[in-house]
């Protein structure tokens, strides 16, 4: 990358506007434990229906704005990664990861789920045949390291089915991991705003459908578990955690690459660690605070990077 002040500057932006992504999404775990609580009885799959239904009517408003842009139509091997993509990134990732919740501690679910920049690290020194570069592994290394202290200090617990939910949890880091290194490669050719819409509107009518298949015969007794509380939540679960990130993450992707992406979703936990400690009253301990300076220091030395290559 020149040294221009361009490129710095579109390089910070990408990564201020990447971080604020990884805050959106982070705070979905802060709402669905706040809708558990209001409702004891509504499942995961609904409240990822309700996410995804007020989610939807977005993507499809820029989408079909996209599409009457006069933008080159997508080929037909664009169209079938965007599908990939959509079922990859929102639809199986999430419904993976829901799953392993049933087994694991948010905690440990925590520590195995954001495995995923290494395997972005990884895949993109698979696809594109290079090295990782230095700064990369340093920052990588730190953003774990904080995490295992954010997240490793917790108490531990018996777990019956500990290989049953890390599986589960792997799988979908795994999947988010190729979601957004496949994206990387995509977004600069057809755009990222054109991308989110098409593919979420595919990760959308993937969750909807799942739901109808899962309550074809209790649709009526599942919408009574949505109250007015879990109704606001999942508003918040659609803006805040679902079209709002997603926009920005794939904006960020396109000015700093998926690789820089991942790493600095780092800042996932830290988020969710500030809003448990602000909405859920849980303490903070010396550890956490260390592993939030660890994790924060990985992210300035991506920023620092872009800032001089």
């Amino acid at each position: 990358m020149p040294k221009t002040a361009d490129n710095a500057r579109r390089f910070l932006t990408g990564c201020l506007i990447t971080g604020l992504a990884a805050a959106g999404f982070s705070a979905k775990s802060i709402f669905i434990k706040l809708a558990y609580a209001d409702a004891s009885q509504v499942d995961a799959v609904t409240l990822l229906a309700l996410r995804m239904l007020l989610a939807l009517p977005f993507f499809l408003l820029i989408g079909l704005r996209e599409w009457r842009s006069g933008a080159k139509r997508l080929t037909g091997r664009e169209i079938s990664v965007v599908i990939l993509l959509g079922f990859l990134g929102y639809y199986l990732a999430s419904m993976l990861d829901f799953l392993g919740l049933q087994y694991l501690p948010a905690g440990l679910e925590r520590l195995i789920l954001f495995l995923y920049p290494a395997f972005v690290i990884l895949l993109n020194a698979l696809f594109d045949r290079r090295a990782i570069r230095r700064h990369q592994g340093l920052s990588l290394l730190l953003g774990y390291a904080g995490i295992l202290l954010v997240y490793g200090g917790l108490p531990r617990q018996e777990i019956p089915d500990l290989a049953l939910g890390t599986g589960l949890v792997l799988a979908s880091a795994l999947s988010f991991a190729l979601y957004l290194s496949l994206a990387g490669q995509l977004i600069p050719n057809i755009g990222s705003g054109r991308f989110t819409a098409y593919s979420m509107t595919v990760a959308c009518g993937l969750v909807l459908g799942h739901f109808a298949t899962l309550h074809a015969g209790d649709v009526q007794a599942t919408l009574v578990t949505i109250t007015p509380r879990v109704a606001l939540l999942g508003t918040a679960l659609a803006l805040v955690s679902t079209v709002m990130p997603a926009f920005l993450m794939n904006a960020g992707i396109q000015r700093i690459g998926s690789g820089s992406a991942a790493i600095i979703g780092s800042l996932g936990p830290v988020s969710t660690l500030l809003l448990a400690w602000w909405l859920l009253d849980e303490r903070l301990e010396p550890l956490q605070w260390l592993g939030t300076a660890a994790i924060l220091t990985g992210v300035w030395m991506i920023g620092r990077e872009g800032r001089t290559a």
